[in-house]
């Protein structure tokens, strides 16, 4: 479950990010697909539609018009994705376990998140704070969606013959 707990996070600052995680993770093989919807990770165009999106939601925090990342909309999205990533990064078995930890860590990240980034941009800015939040929020959440990085070889996908 600390898969789980680890893209919670992930989702707590950036709501995509997960997503186009989990759609890189599946698309490379190095998970299986379980959930629904999950296979269709395996076309490189909705992958790089995922990744896409995501990369929008990183320049958009940059700039000034940007919402909070507490707004209801904001909250909702990163509930939506965090369980579903959660879920995939779970054991059989356990997904609505780590879909409601994943859930939970992105509501309560959410906030330390912003309260931290807020406390950051009024001595280092919007862009430059946003810029390294990017780099480790993608960096983790890749990280975790990878199953050798974490040391688990539970998710990969069989060999193809």
């Amino acid at each position: 479950m600390l898969r789980s707990f680890l893209i919670g996070l992930a989702a707590g600052q950036r709501g995509i990010t997960p997503l186009a995680a989990i759609a890189l993770a599946t698309y490379r093989g190095e998970i299986r697909p379980s959930l629904p919807f999950q296979s269709l990770f395996r076309n490189p165009l909705v992958t790089a539609g995922a990744t896409a999106f995501a990369a929008a939601e990183m320049a958009g925090d940059k700039m000034k018009s940007a919402p909070d990342r507490i707004v209801p909309i904001g909250l909702a999205v990163r509930s939506v994705t965090a369980a579903y990533a959660g879920a995939a990064l779970a054991p059989k078995g356990q997904r609505q376990l780590g879909a409601v930890i994943a859930v939970g860590t992105a509501l309560a990240s959410s906030y330390i998140g912003w309260r931290l980034r807020c406390a950051a941009m009024e001595r280092y800015g919007q862009t430059s704070t946003g810029l390294v939040e990017d780099a480790i929020v993608m960096s983790g959440a890749l990280a975790v969606a990878t199953p050798q990085l974490m040391g688990t070889t539970a998710l990969l996908e069989p060999p193809r013959h």
